[in-house]
């Protein structure tokens, strides 16, 4: 029987940032997935192949691999990831949509006749888009927000535009990239004035080299569903699994501040009662373009509307709790051949809590130290550590170290869950990291 050799490339922490300066709660967050990935194809007996920034080498002796190749920051990464690409037989990326990132590495990846368990083309297309993804919810009648497209003018943002269609919602909406990723630069706005203000900045966070939405904000819930498609032989038929409903820890820092994505929980509470509304939702559309591990975005109002916002076609964060949940490996699902996968049962068998949190060590050991002793204790001490806590640049002399990590958590239910991070906490402030509120 041939070797499996899988490729698992994951872009921030696969050195997708390596010529920039990036922050750790980033690198932090990419790791987790990388990690949580390598070792579930690890337990179906894949020989696995990864590549990692540099920058957290150290973060290499966590990992579930066999063959890993570091990206300096004078390496061309897609070079590294060709290099890589040539070693395995199947891929799996998880890459922003942004600048159409996860849509070229793919392309490079078929183009190289490797079997993708990752999104194909047409779903990376449709669901990058907000706009596309937009007018496919409605043109098969889910309930989706209000959302236009900011016209350019000279290459500039239309702001007549905007304050227009302000008038017309007459509600809050935000703006945010056309092909952004999660609650990646989301600008929340309640009051005509605060639209005022926001564009007579002297620096507007508007990135003039993208594209960007108007959606109307709809008040409720933050919810995502995580699925595996593994269509029938006819490809137009979909085999939808789905997976976890889970809560996100999505907000805003002041009204119309930049949004920010901690992490969630999964399943959320009323599981069973929101995926009945919800699979009734889902046999409205086919997505049979969506091969493998995809998520959707949605709001789930007081009054139980779902209202659709994104297609996510890539692995997301809520894996990282997901896998922690479930009776068996999700990963079979991308295996199994479609008369199998029917008979293959997913169960719930606890419940996950999953963030990323902010620390500052005030303890006397300087970065190094902390790295080769205090980390490895602290990943046997705390196996919830998905990312250890994490820092790329020395502090001032008169400052103290900043990390991120990442925890998730595996227990009976939200209580224990609490209780156990509870206790977490202690462990690392015995260990002089201490959490920033």
């Amino acid at each position: 029987m041939p070797k499996k050799n899988i490729f698992v490339f994951e872009y921030v922490s696969g050195g997708g940032f390596n010529t920039e300066e990036i922050s750790s709660s980033l690198l932090c967050e990419g790791y987790a997935m990388l990690r949580s990935i390598l070792e579930d194809f690890k337990k179906l007996k894949f020989q696995t192949i990864t590549q990692l920034d540099e920058r957290i080498f150290n973060l290499s002796d966590y990992l579930n691999q066999d063959d890993l190749s570091l990206v300096t920051a004078n390496d061309d990464f897609l070079d590294v990831y060709k290099t890589c690409l040539e070693k395995a037989n199947f891929c799996f990326i998880i890459a922003p949509e942004f600048s159409n990132n996860l849509y070229k590495l793919t392309e490079i990846a078929l183009n190289n006749q490797k079997d993708l368990y990752s999104i194909g083309l047409e779903g990376i297309k449709l669901g990058a888009s907000k706009i596309k993804t937009y007018d496919f919810f409605k043109d098969n009648d889910l309930i989706t927000p209000l959302t236009y497209q900011i016209p350019l003018v000279d290459g500039k943002i239309d702001f007549d535009f905007i304050y227009e269609k302000f008038e017309e919602f007459q509600f809050p909406f935000i703006i945010k990239p056309e092909d952004g990723v999660g609650a990646e630069s989301i600008y929340y706005f309640q009051r005509k004035k605060e639209l005022e203000l926001f564009f007579t900045r002297e620096n507007i966070p508007i990135d003039p080299n993208r594209n960007y939405i108007l959606q109307e904000y709809i008040e409720g819930t933050d919810l995502s569903v995580s699925i595996i498609n593994n269509p029938l032989e006819d490809k137009v038929t979909d085999n939808l699994s789905i997976l976890s409903i889970n809560s996100q820890n999505i907000g805003f820092k002041g009204l119309n501040g930049r949004s920010y994505y901690l992490g969630g929980y999964t399943p959320i509470k009323q599981y069973t009662h929101v995926k009945k509304i919800l699979q009734k939702n889902l046999e409205k559309i086919s997505l049979h373009k969506f091969k493998g591990y995809f998520g959707i975005d949605f709001i789930k109002t007081p009054d139980d509307k779902l209202y659709f916002i994104e297609i996510n076609p890539r692995m997301t964060t809520s894996y990282i709790g997901i896998r922690n949940i479930l009776n068996r490996n999700p990963l079979l699902l991308l295996e199994q051949e479609s008369e199998q996968n029917k008979t293959l049962e997913i169960k719930h068998i606890g419940f996950s809590e999953f963030s990323r949190f902010e620390l500052i060590y005030d303890g006397r050991d300087s970065l190094t130290e902390i790295i080769d002793t205090k980390i490895p204790k602290l990943m046997q001490e705390i196996p919830e550590l998905v990312t250890p806590p994490i820092c790329l640049r020395e502090a001032n002399s008169n400052q103290h170290l900043e990390f991120s990590c990442f925890i998730a958590t595996k227990s009976k239910d939200h209580d224990s869950s609490k209780q156990r991070f509870s206790e977490i906490f202690n462990q690392l402030k015995r260990a002089h990291f201490n959490l920033i509120k």
